[in-house]
């Protein structure tokens, strides 16, 4: 049987500080349909940094802090409107990142390829369940939009910025991880 290991005040620490640099990040905004946040570059930095499993707990307490009413989320937005409005489904899809991170660097053997790959399957899964809750919020509302046009407005303009903050949470995270011993 495997011993359960506890988690260190150094690590729970890191956990706190990440979680702080994603409600941070997410205030870094350019207003748009979707807002281009530095939001996606501190998840990929939190998984890189913690790990999956610890980066899982950070980006969960994130959105529990936003829920609560702090406001953390884009634009200092908080509380069940912000996350249930029109880009609710891309803040609750980075609880998605991780687990895609942790199995394809699982499949792969730990491989730093297979966690990239990871990374990139989790933000598709991000950009693909954001999208979908977009589209249903949007005809609640009463707007007829459809899953090419949710596409061009919520993914396409996203792709660049996004996998560039996604090279630079890589590097960052690991970099850190290293010097740091978390």
């Amino acid at each position: 049987m495997k011993a359960e290991r506890n988690i260190t005040a150094k690590q729970l620490a890191a956990v706190a500080v990440c979680t702080a640099l994603i409600a941070v990040c997410s205030q870094i905004t350019v207003p748009a349909a979707v807002p281009f946040t530095m939001q996606t570059f501190a998840i990929f930095f939190t998984i890189c940094f913690l790990g999956e499993k610890k980066a899982a707990f950070s980006i969960f307490a994130y959105i529990l802090l936003g829920v609560a009413g702090v406001p953390v989320f884009a634009s200092f937005g908080a509380g069940l409107p912000a996350l249930f409005g029109p880009t609710g489904g891309y803040i609750a899809g980075f609880l998605l990142v991780p687990p895609c991170a942790f199995l394809f660097g699982k499949l792969t053997g730990k491989s730093p390829v297979g966690k990239i790959v990871g990374l990139v399957v989790g933000l598709a899964a991000v950009y693909l369940f954001g999208t979908l809750w977009f589209i249903a919020f949007s005809h609640s509302a009463g707007r007829n939009i459809g899953f090419a046009a949710a596409l061009t407005s919520c993914v396409l303009p996203f792709i660049l910025p996004d996998t560039i903050k996604l090279i630079l949470g890589i590097l960052l995270g690991n970099k850190l991880k290293k010097l740091l011993h978390v």
